[in-house]
Order: structure tokens, then C-alpha cells, then sequence
């Protein structure tokens, strides 16, 4: 039996249909039926059935030139409405625009989701710079600026859980993979209220990262600028710290956080 199907709790049609959908969303182009079956090692008449149903609520489109099947409209309708209801995005994305103004650097917006770094936003930055995260993409939590912050305002043990079930794999010579070592790191993060991801996910690129706290000043999501180490290092480096905490601490406000000092006053 499937792994994902186990679960006494689960509607095993509904799970192998979501199952389906996730291995045709793995794919940059259209997929036959023998392609899928063999993806996911069902028999061919069983993922038939399930894309038939699919198809008929328009969840997947069967391509009438060839009768591959790829991803439907109704997903993307799906996906805007809840994109809306993500209201983190229109509070943070006027501030993250000045911040990428003001730096001229990559600037993302994340939280985790699965104990990986799931991106919510993302500015281009003004140089040339190619870097693999884009909205509704993920990466490993442990070796990012954005994931880094996102388990230090996690508890701990809550944290130790995340990488001992997602692994701390080697991404670069400065990755940290010990999570004793992790562990260090994390409360320097707690105590400076931002996090540098130097060259632990990348060679060659820098990543600055600072929480956004919720009304009760729960950490849900992070916001970076990252860049060629070459520039964001020095006085550069420190400019762009300042700015991004800033920046976090007005999106925070925008969110209901008040800080400690400025509940004293009310």
C-alpha cells in the first residue's frame, strides 16, 4: 500500500487524487496517461479513472491533439482566490518594493510549510543574479536566511523536530549540518533579531533575513534581501541589515505587532 494512503483517517480515492494532481504540477510539460501510471506506480485503469473525474470538474485538461493531460484551469482559479486570501502578501509587498528600491537587490517574502521554506513574494533584483527559489517554490529550511529565521522563533524543540525529520544535507562547504551547531545559531538569531545565510545554500550569494511578527508575536513568516557576497559585505552589508529590519518591523506593525515599548505607551 501507497505510504500516503496508511492513514485510516484518509479518503483513499480522495488521496490518490491529490496524489495525481501533485505529480502532474512535477512536470513542466503535458504527461500521458502511461507516463503517470508509471510515476506513480498505479495501475494504468485506476489512473484513468481518477483523471477522468479530474478532468470533468476541470481540475485537469487532456490535450485533444495528443490526449496527454496537464494541469486545469480550475487550479489556477483555485490558486488565485487563495493567493487573496493570503493577506500577508498585500500588506508586505508595498514595503518589500521600497526595500528593493532602496537596495536594488533580490528581496522574498516565505514561511515554512512541511518544515521547508515556502515563498510567498519575490523582487528581482536590478543585477544579474539567478537564483533557484520563485513564488510557490520551496527549499531546504535549514541553510537559508529565510528558513533559519523561520525555526528560531520556533520552540525548540518544535525546531530540533523540523530537522530531524527534513535532514540538514549538504548544500555548500558552509552549510551547517550539526544540529548542535544549529542550535548555537538559532539563539544568536533570537538575541539579534536577524539571520545570515553566508554562502550555506549557494556559493557566491549572501542572504540577509528578519521575522515578521503576527498581532501576538508569533513568527509565521520571514523577509530577505540576498545578493553576490562581493557586494552585500562591509558597510553595504550593514546598510542593507538596517533597511531590512526596518522594513520587517513596519510590516510587522502593519500585521497588529506592537512591540514592547510601544505597548508601554498605550
Amino acid at each position: 500500500m501507497d505510504e500516503h494512503d496508511k492513514n485510516k483517517s484518509h479518503v483513499r480515492s480522495l488521496a490518490r487524487a491529490l496524489r495525481l494532481l501533485e505529480a502532474l504540477a512535477g512536470t513542466d510539460r503535458e504527461i500521458s496517461l502511461t507516463e503517470l501510471a508509471d510515476k506513480l506506480e498505479w495501475p494504468k485503469s485506476t489512473v484513468h479513472g481518477i483523471l477522468a473525474t479530474l478532468r470533468d470538474y476541470r481540475f485537469v485538461d487532456q490535450s485533444d491533439a495528443n490526449g496527454r493531460y496537464r494541469l486545469g484551469v480550475r487550479l489556477f482559479e483555485l490558486g488565485q482566490k487563495a493567493a487573496r486570501n493570503w493577506g500577508i502578501r498585500d500588506i508586505a509587498l508595498p514595503v518589500m518594493q521600497r526595500l528593493n528600491a532602496q537596495c536594488g537587490e533580490m528581496v522574498q517574502l516565505a514561511t515554512e510549510d512541511a518544515g521547508e521554506v515556502f515563498y510567498l513574494e519575490k523582487l528581482d533584483s536590478t543585477h544579474i543574479i539567478r537564483i533557484v527559489s520563485e513564488i510557490g517554490t520551496r527549499l531546504p529550511i535549514h541553510c537559508s536566511g529565510l528558513g533559519k529565521v523561520l525555526l528560531a522563533y520556533r520552540a525548540p524543540a518544535e525546531a530540533r523536530g523540523i530537522l530531524m525529520r527534513n535532514g540538514m544535507r549538504r548544500m555548500t562547504n558552509n552549510t551547517i549540518t550539526d544540529p548542535a551547531r544549529m542550535e548555537i545559531e538559532l539563539k544568536k538569531i533570537r538575541k539579534q533579531g536577524y539571520a545570515i545565510d553566508n554562502q550555506e545554500i549557494m556559493e557566491g550569494l549572501r542572504c540577509v533575513a528578519a521575522p515578521i511578527k503576527s498581532m501576538n508575536g508569533d513568527v509565521k513568516y520571514a523577509i530577505s534581501v540576498s545578493g553576490f557576497v562581493e557586494r552585500l559585505s562591509g558597510d553595504y552589508l550593514e546598510f542593507v541589515k538596517n533597511a531590512l529590519i526596518e522594513s520587517a518591523a513596519e510590516i510587522s506593525r502593519n500585521m497588529g505587532y506592537l512591540a514592547p515599548q510601544e505597548q508601554e505607551l498605550i
